[in-house]
C-alpha cells in the first residue's frame, strides 16, 4: 500500500488494517511464548529454574521488548521510513546519500545486502520452530502423539506455504481475528497463574536482570541466547510497514500484543514458582487439562500465522531487491488492487516451504531448532542500528551527542544478543550463516555483474551524432511506424539499434531512445517520473524513472506522458529489446566462476517484455553475444 507518513486514515479503516496487522506482523512475535522462556531453562545454556533466576529472566524478556522492540524498532527504525517503506534494503537507500564517498557507498550497500541476505535464513527457521512448538504440545496432553509429530508439522506448513496464493489482504483478514482471541487467549492464562503468585511482577524492576548477571556471570550472559526468542520478529515487523503503515502496528503494538506478552511470560513465570516439573514446556502446562487440546489447536493456528511475517516480509524484500538490481527478474503477483505493497513471488514462497520442510526433517525437535535461530537475526539488528545511525546523522541531522546516546546503548544490546548466538554456530546456527552467504554471493554477483555488462555495451557503443548526421544525409532508409529502443545507457546509439540497421537496414520514421532507472526512493512523484529530448531528424531521448516498489509498466506510463512527448500509437509502435549471450572470459572484472554464475542467473532471469508489461506481438528482440 501506499503508506506514506502523512496519509490520511481514517478511524475505521486504521482499526482494520490494526487488526490485520496482528496476523500478518505480529504473528512471529506473539508467539514466542511458545518456546522462548522454556529454552531458558532447558536449553544447553540454561540455568536452574530458581526463583531468583525465573524473576531474573522474566526481567531479562521485560526490558528486552521495552528496548528492542518498542523504542528501538517501533520509535525510532520505523521513523526511517522510505516514503512508507521499510526493511533493511529500504534503510540503506535512506543511509546512502548520493553525495556519500564511493567507498563508503560500498561498505553501506555490503551492509545492507548481507543483512538482508540474513533474513532469508530467518524466513526459513521461523516457520519450522513455531509450528514445532505448537504440535508439539499434544505430547503434552498425550504422549500418544509423539511418533506424529513431524509429519503433522509437515502437512501444516504444506497448508501455509499454499495458502499465500490469496494474498496478505485475504490472510490478514482471516488471521488477524484470530491472532485477537490468541491474545486474549496467552493474557487470561497468565492472569490466571499471575494471581497465584504476584511476586513476579516484580520483574518489571531493572535491578534484577542485573542481579542475575551479577550471580550467573558467563552462564547468564549465554542464556542471552534464549531471551532473544522473545524478541524475533523485529526486523520481519518493519519489512512489513509498506503492507499497513506505521500507525496501525504501533497501535496493534501497544494496545494488544505488548501486554499480553508481558501478562503471559509473567504467568509462566508464577507456574514455574510453584512447580519445577513445568520447566520442559512451561506454555501448554499454564492451561488447566481440559483446556489442553483446544489450546494446542489455538497455538497449531498461531504458528502457523506467526510465519506469515516473515514469509511477506520476504516478498517485500525480494522485490525491493529486483527493482534496485540485486537480484534477477522473478515473476511477482500482485494480490491487491488497492494495495501496492502486498504480492506474492511464487518461486520465493516455494524455495521458502522446501527449507523449512527439510529444517524440521533435519533437527527433529524444536530445541534443536532453537540452536539455529537467532545467529542471523541479531546480526541483521545490529546492522540495522548501524544503518540508523547513518540516517540520524544524514537525512534527520541529529547532533553527535543525540545519535549516540541512542546508539551505543541499543548497540551493545544488540551485540550482547549477538555473542550470545554466536556460540550456537557448530549446533546448528551454521545454517541462517550458509544462507545467508549465499545469498550474498549471489546478490553482489548481480550487481557487479550488471556493472561489467554496462560497461562492455558501452564500448561498442557509437554517438547518437554520427546516427544523426547519417539520417539527414538521406543514407538510411525509412519507414512508417514508431520504434522504441531500450537502452541500458542514457547516451550513445543502443546496440539493438544498431543490429537492426545491420540486418534491416531500415530506421522508423520515429525513433525513442528509452532508458529506464530505479531511484532509491519507493514511491516517485509525477515531476520525478522522466527527461525528453528532441534530439531532431525524428528521434528522442526518453528517461523513465521508477520507485523501487512500483512496477515499470512501459505501455501505460506512456500513454500518460503522451500529452507531454507526443501521441504513441500503440498499433504500430513495436518495442526492440536486446538479448545477451554472456561469455565468461579471463578479462578484469569478475572471477571465472562469478562470471558463469552471473551468466546462469541472467539465462534464468525473467524476460525484459513480461518484466516492462510489453504487448509480446509487438516485440522484436535481437540477440547479442558479449566476453565478460
Amino acid at each position: 500500500m501506499d503508506a506514506s507518513p502523512d496519509k490520511k486514515i481514517s478511524g475505521r479503516y486504521l482499526a482494520v488494517l490494526s487488526l490485520s496487522a496482528l496476523g500478518v506482523v505480529y504473528g512471529d512475535i506473539g508467539t514466542s511464548p511458545l518456546y522462548a522462556l522454556r529454552e531458558c531453562f532447558h536449553a544447553q545454556h540454561g540455568v536452574p529454574a530458581t526463583p531468583d533466576n525465573i524473576i531474573g529472566i522474566l526481567s531479562l524478556i521485560c526490558w528486552s521488548l521495552i528496548i528492542v522492540i518498542s523504542l528501538k524498532y517501533l520509535v525510532f527504525v520505523m521513523r526511517a521510513d522510505n516514503r512508507g517503506e521499510g526493511g533493511i534494503l529500504a534503510l540503506m537507500s535512506l543511509a546512502r546519500t548520493r553525495e556519500s564517498q564511493s567507498t563508503r557507498r560500498a561498505v553501506l550497500i555490503a551492509l545492507g545486502l548481507f543483512g538482508s541476505a540474513l533474513l532469508y535464513g530467518d524466513g526459513m527457521i521461523t516457520p519450522a520452530i513455531s509450528v514445532l512448538s505448537a504440535i508439539e504440545g499434544l505430547e503434552v496432553a498425550t504422549p500418544v502423539f509423539g511418533p506424529y509429530v513431524e509429519i503433522i508439522t509437515v502437512v501444516v506448513l504444506i497448508i501455509l506455504f499454499g495458502v499465500q496464493r490469496a494474498g496478505t489482504a485475504k490472510v490478514g483478514a482471516f488471521f488477524g481475528p484470530v491472532m485477537l482471541v490468541w491474545f486474549a487467549a496467552i493474557t487470561i492464562l497468565g492472569i490466571r497463574w499471575i494471581i497465584t503468585a504476584p511476586r513476579v511482577l516484580l520483574a518489571i524492576l531493572p535491578t534484577h536482570a542485573v542481579h542475575f548477571f551479577v550471580v550467573n556471570r558467563m552462564h547468564g550472559f549465554l542464556v542471552l541466547g534464549a531471551v532473544f526468542l522473545a524478541v524475533t520478529g523485529g526486523e520481519a515487523l518493519y519489512a512489513d510497514m509498506g503492507h499497513f503503515g506505521a500507525r496501525p502496528i504501533r497501535l496493534a503494538w501497544f494496545a494488544c500484543v505488548f501486554p499480553s506478552l508481558l501478562i503471559n511470560y509473567f504467568g509462566q513465570g508464577a507456574l514455574l514458582l510453584h512447580d519445577k516439573a513445568a520447566v520442559p514446556n512451561p506454555f501448554f502446562h499454564m492451561a488447566p487439562d481440559w483446556a489442553k487440546y483446544p489450546l494446542v489447536i489455538l497455538a497449531t493456528v498461531a504458528a502457523v500465522i506467526a510465519s506469515q511475517a516473515v514469509i511477506s516480509g520476504a516478498f517485500s524484500l525480494t522485490r525491493q531487491a529486483v527493482q534496485l538490481g540485486y537480484v534477477p527478474r522473478i515473476q511477482i503477483r500482485h494480490t491487491s488492487a488497492r494495495e501496492i505493497g502486498q504480492i506474492y513471488i511464487p518461486s520465493i514462497n516455494w524455495l521458502l516451504m522446501i527449507a523449512a520442510i527439510g529444517l524440521v526433517l533435519a533437527f527433529k525437535g524444536s530445541s534443536a531448532l532453537a540452536a539455529a535461530y537467532g545467529v542471523a537475526v541479531t546480526a541483521t539488528m545490529g546492522i540495522t542500528t548501524a544503518l540508523l545511525a547513518i540516517v540520524e546523522r544524514e537525512r534527520w541531522h541529529w547532533s553527535l551527542i543525540a545519535i549516540l546516546s541512542l546508539t551505543i546503548p541499543v548497540l551493545i544490546i544488540d551485540m550482547a544478543f549477538f555473542g550470545a548466538n554466536i556460540v550456537k554456530v557448530e549446533e546448528g546456527g551454521w545454517f541462517p550463516l550458509v544462507i545467508g552467504a549465499l545469498v550474498f554471493t549471489a546478490m553482489t554477483t548481480w550487481a557487479r555483474g550488471r556493472h561489467i555488462l554496462a560497461e562492455r555495451l558501452k564500448e561498442t557503443t557509437l554517438s547518437t551524432d554520427d546516427l544523426l548526421r547519417d539520417l539527414a544525409g538521406g543514407r538510411i532508409h525509412r519507414v512508417p511506424g514508431t520504434a522504441i529502443f531500450l537502452s541500458r545507457q542514457a547516451d550513445g546509439v543502443p546496440t539493438t539499434l544498431l543490429h537492426n540497421l545491420k540486418h534491416n537496414k531500415v530506421v522508423h520514421q520515429r525513433v525513442i531512445l528509452l532508458s529506464v532507472n530505479v531511484e532509491e526512493a519507493p514511491h516517485l512523484a509525477d515531476e520525478e517520473r522522466f527527461e525528453y529530448k528532441d534530439l531532431g531528424q525524428g528521434v528522442s531521448r526518453l528517461v523513465l524513472r521508477f520507485g523501487f516498489m512500483e512496477d515499470p509498466d512501459l505501455p501505460e506510463y506512456l500513454a500518460r506522458l503522451s500529452p507531454k512527448i507526443g501521441s504513441i500509437n500503440a498499433m504500430t509502435t513495436s518495442y526492440f529489446l536486446g538479448r545477451e549471450t554472456l561469455v565468461a572470459t579471463k578479462r578484469p572484472g569478475m572471477a571465472l566462476w562469478r562470471e558463469k554464475l552471473f551468466a546462469s542467473m541472467m539465462r534464468n532471469s525473467s524476460s525484459a517484455a513480461q518484466y516492462f508489461s510489453l504487448p509480446t506481438n509487438q516485440i522484436i528482440e535481437l540477440g547479442a553475444q558479449i566476453e565478460m
